[in-house]
């Protein structure tokens, strides 16, 4: 078959943008630094990389999630260091009161004493966190703890909500978080439990729980009055709320701790997804430079001997 000058040419151009496409492709492999860029590239990793994508994906959204969680918890557990200090002041300032060396106006100091510690509880009681009050439950939008101005420490009844020093406005709802496939984890405490001592909120409650409001209260009052009878059983009282607190708190340190677990173990879970995706994405860089300059060699050659043919004419041999 006899070959024309003008099927010479066509060949010469289609190889020379078929090395200019490849040189193209080289180039973006160099500057991007992936091999596969588009589905073409490798059309049987494609489905590896989405799914492995999706996966990174997943772990992102969890590992959102759970620290989102654990500043929340850290600032819960803050806030229950401050009660224990709170709990632990007020025993001492009752201590001191019961040993019956101090006047009326030293109890009359120590009594504004306390009820400065009250109202410090009621302001840690609706703590916020991004504007969002933490011991409320599901109602995080509503001050939980508001007081209530009819209190009296002589008509105060355990088992009676009308009568108690603050009103809880919350509600008794746990919020969970997910932190793994299958696995939810509890972030918050309720003003319920921990500062009044009824988880359930319907007025019974534990004899081994307390309402931390109403025991500062009461300690103030047997203070004021300098009943020393009274004064002791607030000091038991005290000690039931410190350890009702160290209670809650250790049970949240424990699922903090488990979040804190969570977070490492997605992290390294990331981490061996990416190895994956880059076993299948990423280029060599030495072997894609050295390509590109072979590709360009190639892409010189073929324009040298384009040149030359093109000189060529059937008068050169005439």
């Amino acid at each position: 078959m006899k070959a024309t000058q003008g099927t010479t040419y066509r060949m010469l151009g289609s190889r020379l943008d078929d090395i200019t496409r490849q040189l193209e492709d080289l180039r973006t492999i160099g500057a991007t630094g992936k091999k596969l860029n588009k589905p073409s590239d490798d059309p049987s990793a494609i489905r590896p990389v989405l799914s492995t994508r999706k996966q990174i994906s997943n772990v992102d959204r969890y590992l959102e999630t759970m620290h989102s969680s654990l500043d929340t918890m850290e600032s819960t557990d803050s806030y229950l260091e401050h009660v224990e200090n709170i709990m632990q002041r007020a025993k001492e300032i009752a201590v001191n009161a019961g040993n019956g060396a101090l006047n009326s106006d030293d109890l009359a100091s120590l009594g504004d004493e306390l009820k400065n510690l009250r109202e410090e509880l009621a302001d840690t009681a609706n703590g916020q966190i991004n504007d969002k009050y933490l011991f409320a439950g599901f109602n995080d939008d509503t001050i939980p703890f508001v007081e209530n101005t009819a209190f009296d420490p002589a008509l105060y009844d355990r088992n009676d909500p009308t009568t108690w020093p603050y009103t809880y406005q919350g509600d008794n709802n746990h919020i969970y978080q997910e932190i793994s496939p299958g696995e939810q984890i509890q972030t918050n405490l309720t003003g319920a439990e921990l500062f009044i001592g009824d988880a359930d909120m319907d007025g019974n409650v534990d004899s081994d729980k307390v309402d931390l409001f109403a025991v500062l209260a009461l300690t103030e009052d047997a203070v004021r009055s300098g009943d020393t009878t009274a004064l002791q059983t607030q000091i038991d009282q005290l000690d039931t709320a410190a350890e009702q607190n160290r209670r809650l708190r250790s049970q949240m340190g424990n699922r903090a701790s488990r979040v804190d677990e969570a977070i490492m173990h997605q992290e390294q879970v990331k981490i061996d997804l990416k190895q994956i995706l880059s076993r299948y994405e990423d280029a060599d860089a030495i072997e894609s430079f050295t390509a590109i300059t072979e590709q360009e060699t190639a892409y010189e050659a073929a324009l040298s001997i384009t040149g030359k043919v093109s000189k060529l004419s059937i008068l050169d041999y005439m």
